[in-house]
Order: structure tokens, then sequence, then C-alpha cells
């Protein structure tokens, strides 16, 4: 049966059908609030407490995408009178928000799941980029979340200016809603209040400075995050988050602040990217060959869209972009994870040849 008390933390009823298939009777729900590498925190109707992997779970992950991040929901055991958790067992993810890792290292690295909305942040002056918002779109789109874009520091610029942000963002076909704000003067932060309903999840995704953090206080209702003062030479605020957390808001929304951005790398984003970008995606179908590269044929609706006016060459090569990104760091990911297996099954023979030379 459903703990109704779950409900206000998002455990639905999509969480309830996996529930029976996994659990064990001495097992409980709870939700991941906080990562910290092998401990999190976890949260149920009784309050917060810290958590550590079980051995066999640690044992048994394939990569660090089956650890437990932020959103999660968990199967524990509480000891300890109820002020210590040990983490059994995972649910399915409805809903997933993940990244290349930064640098060079193919991986992919998770950022929140169960996530029903994605404010995307993204301040009006020197950080507005409709070509950065594709990316971020992209991941949000990929991960099947709903994506909305909030335009902070309005307060920096004119109304004519504002009007010329949201029309760049139409016309490069980005049909999601736009709210700008600014957390200096107040103005908007009512319209993104709004937004936040009861026992629905949402996360703050943008580059550092954009002001993330300052709004999440406005919406928490209070400094629980610390800020740093903006920088003269650019007018961007100085990066504070260091690791996402979980919060239940006064009106029982909860709210995910993540750390800034600096790259976001694509990764396996191929049905994201299509979605971000529907419209290329449709015109591709209307290709006189299904094996269109989009260059120089005849018969190409994409070439002929950008020739009549219809399609922006700067949209499309930003969709060629990220799609020949995403394609790269799968192919890499897989032959990666292919490699590691042969070597594992390589090492494993050895072992096992070995024993056998030890036991005639």
């Amino acid at each position: 049966m459903q703990n109704t008390d779950l409900e206000k933390f998002g455990f639905d009823g999509w969480f309830e059908e996996r529930r029976e298939v996994l659990q064990t009777p001495e097992w409980r729900v709870a939700r991941v609030t906080a990562v910290d590498r092998s401990t999190c925190v976890v949260m149920n109707e009784h309050g917060e407490v810290p958590a550590e992997l079980a051995g066999k779970f640690m044992f048994t992950a394939g990569s660090t995408a089956d650890y437990p991040c932020v959103g999660d929901w968990v199967f524990v055991q509480y000891y300890d009178s109820g002020t210590h958790a040990i983490v059994h067992a995972l649910f399915p993810r409805k809903t997933v928000l993940q990244r290349k890792t930064a640098g060079k290292k193919i991986e992919y690295q998770l950022i929140a799941s169960n996530i029903d909305v994605a404010f995307i942040v993204q301040s009006c002056d020197h950080d507005f980029s409709v070509r950065r918002l594709d990316r971020y779109l992209a991941v949000v789109n990929e991960g099947g979340i709903q994506p909305l874009i909030l335009l902070s520091k309005s307060d920096l610029i004119t109304s004519g200016d504002m009007e010329q942000r949201v029309s760049e963002i139409e016309q490069a076909g980005i049909t999601c809603c736009v709210l700008p704000f600014s957390n200096k003067t107040g103005v908007g932060i009512d319209q993104v209040k709004k937004e936040l309903k009861e026992s629905k999840t949402y996360c703050l995704l943008g580059s550092s400075g954009v002001g993330k953090t300052t709004l999440f206080n406005s919406l928490l209702g209070g400094e629980k995050y610390g800020t740093a003062s903006v920088r003269e030479k650019d007018g961007k605020g100085r990066h504070t988050t260091t690791r996402r957390q979980l919060t239940v808001l006064d009106n029982g929304a909860m709210l995910v602040d993540n750390p800034g951005m600096r790259e976001l790398g694509m990764i396996g984003a191929g049905s994201g990217i299509d979605e971000s970008f529907s419209d290329v995606a449709e015109l591709s179908q209307r290709c006189r060959f299904p094996d269109c590269t989009h260059d120089r044929e005849a018969g190409c609706a994409i070439l002929a869209a950008i020739d009549a006016g219809e399609l922006s060459e700067a949209r499309y090569q930003s969709y060629v972009k990220l799609m020949k990104e995403s394609e790269y760091h799968d192919m890499s990911y897989v032959d990666k994870r292919r490699k590691g297996k042969d070597l594992s099954r390589h090492i494993k023979s050895v072992m096992t040849h070995h024993k056998k030379r030890r036991d005639r």
C-alpha cells in the first residue's frame, strides 16, 4: 500500500508500481536530498538522516550512474533509532539530468533525478546566448523534463532590450515559457513562485554567476545559502553553490540548486536534441533522399528552408554541432565500456588459469 505521507515529496503512482517488485519487509522508502561520494542524506516523512551505501550496493554498481544522485528514491534500512540509514537499492528514475563529465574523460555525470520542471537561468546581459540555451534545452529534453527559461538581471537592460532578448529566443524556434526577473528589484519573483506547485520537484540550471543562489534564497524566503558580491568588470556574481541540495519550500514544492556549470557536454542526447530542434528534425524528414547529409544534395528540405529564410543558418549549425558532439561522445563511451568489459573478462580468465595451476 502506498505511503501517503511520502506523496508530498513526489512519491506518486509511477514509483508505487515499481515498489512491490523491489522491496523487502525491513526496507523503507526515502528520497535522496544530498550526495557526497559514498554517503548521502535521505529524507522521509519524519525528517532527514545521514546514510551510507551498503557494501553489496557498491559492489554491484556497474558505473557511477548506478549510484544515488539528488532526487533519487531509494530503499533504506534505518538503525540507531532512526538516526542513521543504509541504502540497499535504487528505484528506477522517472526523469534524469545528466551530462558528459567535464574535461577529456568520457563518462556520464548525473546532475539530479526525478525532476518535474527545470528552470534554465540565464542573465540578460553578458551571459545571454541563444546557443547556450540550445545546449541546456537538449539536456533537459533528453531527460524527459519540462523546461522553463528564466532571464535574470532584468534590471540591467531596458524594456526594449528585454523584448529583443525574448524575440531572439522565439525566432530561434524555442517555444517554452520565458520569465524575466530581477533579484535586485524583486520584479518577476512572484511570477516564478507561482510556477512552484506542491509535491513537484524543480531544479535551477545555469552558468556560474547568473543569480541562481540568490533566487533560491528568495524562493526559500530567507538567506539560507551564502552568496557573493558581483564583479564590477563584467557584472557577474561569484559562484557560491558547492553541491546539489534538494530543499522543501514552505508551499510544499521541492527545489534543487545546482553549482554553476562552465561546461555542459553532450553525450547520448540525440533524442533530446531532436526534440529541442523539432523544426530541423521535421525538415530532415522531407528530404528527397533518406540518407541526405544536408550539405549540397538536390532535394534537401533543410537547405531549401535556409535559402528561403525559413530556417536560420546559425540554428542549423547549432543543431549539427550538438548532434556531432553527442554522437562522438556516445561512441567513445560505448567503446570505453566495451574495452572495460573485455579487460575484466581477460583478468578473470587469467585468475582462473592461475588458480587451476595452483590446484594441480
